[in-house]
């Protein structure tokens, strides 16, 4: 098993599916792990007392840059995994409102940018880990809608264009694009999926495991993009 034993992390949307299993699964590894997200008092009450809980939005600069403050001022900051997303229903271009396409690009990319923007003073060593959970609709089209593609493949830029940049940092960064996972966002599908095949979905847990992975390894190693898919339900460019 990975040892994180002396680590220090930071999961945001740390209340719920992905977010949270990461959160968990770094505790269990061994890191100090504090987790971000709106509902503070759901965070504190499914973190299991495995990691500290702290209340932010990830769409505000402000609270992110605090909460950074608040968990650095204990020491560097190792590892950051940020998961923020979110979709609606009503996702076709035709549907699309200025409201919604704005509230999307601010919870799946703006966030990414506030987040990166806060860690990278206190990150800026090697060894430091910045780990990004975009989605395969950010690579390739399907049912998603176009503004959360556009934000998700935003991500998936952003992070390429940051790890160049900051090359000489020791900072490594890891976009991850996993497919259909069994979350709560699942519901906001215009017809959520039934039970039979959400068992045919990754789980937040298989993610989880990805970034302890990418945590575990080697100063040295790099791992810039990582695609996660469910075997038998989606291939690039497919889902059955």
């Amino acid at each position: 098993m990975t040892d994180l034993v002396g680590r220090r992390a930071l999961v945001t949307g740390a209340s719920s599916g992905i977010g949270l299993a990461t959160a968990l699964a770094l505790a269990r590894a061994g890191a100090e792990v504090h987790g971000a997200a709106r509902r503070l008092q759901t965070m504190e009450r499914v973190s299991l007392g495995l990691f500290t809980a702290h209340r932010a939005d990830v769409t505000s600069p402000t609270d992110m840059s605090a909460v950074v403050a608040k968990v650095s001022a204990g020491g560097p900051l190792d590892v950051a995994v940020f998961n923020a997303g979110t979709n609606v229903p009503e996702r076709r271009l035709e549907q699309l409102t200025s409201e919604s396409w704005n509230m999307l690009l601010a919870t799946n990319l703006s966030s990414a940018f506030y987040g990166l923007r806060s860690v990278l003073p206190v990150m800026r060593r090697p060894g430091g880990l910045a780990v990004f959970v975009s989605s395969v609709s950010g690579a390739w089209p399907d049912a998603s809608g176009p503004a959360y593609q556009a934000a998700k493949a935003g991500v998936v830029a952003m992070v390429r264009a940051a790890a160049a940049e900051e090359l000489d940092s020791g900072v490594r960064f890891t976009t991850i694009l996993p497919g259909a996972v069994d979350t709560p966002i699942m519901d906001r599908r215009p017809q959520p999926p039934d039970a039979a095949m959400r068992r045919r979905m990754l789980r937040p847990e298989d993610v989880a495991a990805i970034c302890v992975f990418l945590a575990g390894l080697p100063d040295r190693v790099h791992v810039p993009e990582l695609t996660v898919l469910p075997a038998g339900l989606q291939a690039l460019g497919r889902t059955t």
